[in-house]
């Protein structure tokens, strides 16, 4: 008996210990995982929000607000539709610019708007996509395979005959709106023969094809295939765009011509597609205006153009940021410049228009690393969502706010509330040095976080906020990749309901087609 007691003694005090430890450890844990940082010294909380009744009030409001929207649904007919697109604006990179623009209670505009969805971004070939196969999604209606435009998943990437059957092509919404009597546009801060405002007008295996040249150096026929600057201008729906402004002078002129600022073109056929648009617009009969500086768009009377074509740039447009920072604001328009010279236009139909425009340079700053750039351009995009709400009305202007696909970026560590979101985090890594809040999983800001030689890099005398600095990244890449998550949709205007829940990429031109009556989702049709 006496046996037995020791052992159930001891099992008992070994029970405990165990219990004593594991709880230690799960303390530990739980220290490490909800570290207890010291207090920012800079953090002065604002009076109202110690307050309970600040919270339940601003719950009130927004509670009020949604039930105000839900008594009556806004089921007019769009004569307007406008669809916004962030390249590469994950919801992590509209979470930062709320930060970046100061404090986390912030709502970067078009967050205000009554409905909010998401929608699933993969192609029919890559779990992540591309700004060719989702511009053909959100665009046409079609789920499409990696790197292809406008046409359907039986066209691979750089297959030379496929897509030239024309049973392959999808239609997009600017053609829908353009066959309903409606005028379209396009306006991008990246070249407007990049995948993205393609997607609104040409056909093409791979979205390189963007001159002859790339043609042939797919080993391809240029004869065989048109390349995608020859179909915005000789094929009927680039050609009957009344707006195009972006960057890509370049891809319209020979390489034996200069362009306005002495810079070479790009094509090898010797051909001017410039003057062969202006060509075509005095063929027609109409008032063709091009223009290549923010001080010729200034200049032109838009209330006496018929077509608007806008070259700025021999390719992309400068990064929002940069265009202040080199006072290149005289020299080019901003997003928001474009887009209300365009709304401004295209209002002057009475049957309505179709108006895409695209912040492309957001995705290619996340490419970079360069989070503050990436910012930046999402802070000038929703300033132009912002100024577009204000030109247009809600009971006949849809505006759809979304993104192609997202990035690798994320918010990480402890950061203190209203900390500069490009700066380092107020805790130190295991290894006793500084990380930075905002971090890719690859890209080349690995440069920046390892080095062979020593291990981690110390950052903790690095300006981390400066415009170049490549922010740390866990593999190295020479460009970051894209993210496969669902993106937000946001919208508001006619039938600003339909946007909400979880859907397909492609159910977005449908909504919108719906919502203005048009295409193959107008009433009519969905009734046959």
């Amino acid at each position: 008996m006496r046996t037995s007691s020791s052992a159930l003694i001891l099992c008992s005090f070994l029970a405990l210990l165990f219990l004593r430890v594991r709880g230690d450890l799960a303390d530990q844990q739980e220290k490490e995982h909800h570290p207890r940082l010291p207090a920012s010294r800079d953090f002065v909380a604002l009076d109202e929000e110690l307050e309970t009744r600040f919270w339940h009030e601003k719950a009130q409001s927004i509670l009020a607000d949604k039930l105000a929207g839900h008594q009556k649904l806004n089921e007019n007919r769009a004569k307007n539709v406008i669809l916004f697109l962030g390249d590469g604006m994950s919801i992590h990179t509209i979470a930062a610019t709320r930060d970046f623009m100061g404090d986390s209670n912030e709502q970067v505009f078009f967050e205000k708007f009554p409905y909010l969805g998401l929608s699933k971004t993969y192609a029919v070939n890559e779990r992540t996509p591309d700004s060719a196969n989702t511009a053909t999604a959100y665009l046409t209606g079609v789920k499409a395979n990696y790197g292809t435009i406008g046409v359907n998943a039986q066209v691979q990437r750089g297959d030379c005959e496929s897509a030239n059957d024309t049973s392959t092509h999808t239609q997009s919404i600017a053609q829908w709106a353009q066959e309903a009597g409606k005028w379209a546009g396009i306006v991008t801060t990246a070249r407007v023969t990049h995948a993205s405002p393609a997607g609104t007008y040409a056909h093409v295996a791979d979205r390189n094809w963007e001159t002859d040249g790339d043609i042939t150096k797919s080993n391809c026929s240029p004869e065989l295939n048109t390349d995608i600057a020859r179909q915005l201008v000789e094929w009927p729906v680039g050609q009957e765009l009344r707006v195009i402004m972006g960057g890509g002078r370049s891809y319209f002129r020979d390489k034996s011509m200069r362009d306005e600022v002495g810079v070479s073109g790009l094509r090898t056929d010797g051909r001017d597609l410039i003057k062969d648009w202006q060509e075509i617009k005095k063929q027609q009969g109409s008032e063709g205006k091009y223009v290549w500086s923010f001080k010729g768009l200034r200049d032109t009377d838009l209330s006496k153009t018929d077509y608007l074509l806008g070259l700025f740039e021999t390719s992309h447009l400068p990064f929002h940021g940069d265009r202040q920072r080199t006072h290149y604001e005289e020299a080019e328009p901003s997003l928001s410049d474009m887009t209300e010279a365009a709304i401004k236009m295209l209002s002057q139909n009475e049957k309505g228009y179709f108006l895409f425009v695209e912040s492309g340079r957001i995705d290619m700053a996340h490419h970079e690393t360069k989070a503050r750039k990436a910012l930046e351009d999402t802070q000038e995009f929703a300033a132009a969502v912002e100024m577009a709400r204000e030109m247009t009305s809600e009971e006949d202007t849809l505006i759809v706010v979304t993104s192609d696909h997202s990035h690798t970026m994320s918010i990480n560590g402890y950061p203190y509330r209203r900390q500069n979101i490009l700066s380092l985090a107020p805790n130190l890594a295991d290894d006793e040095l500084p990380f930075t809040i905002l971090s890719y999983a690859n890209g080349p800001g690995f440069t920046d976080t390892y080095n062979s030689d020593s291990g981690r890099i110390d950052l903790s005398r690095v300006d981390t906020t400066k415009e170049d600095f490549e922010f740390q990244a866990t593999v190295p890449l020479s460009s970051e990749t894209h993210g496969a998550e669902d993106v937000g949709v946001f919208a508001s205007g006619p039938f600003e309901h339909l946007f909400t829940g979880n859907y397909e990429q492609s159910s977005i031109p449908a909504m919108m087609a719906y919502a203005a009556n048009m295409g193959p989702f107008a009433k009519d049709k969905l009734e046959e």
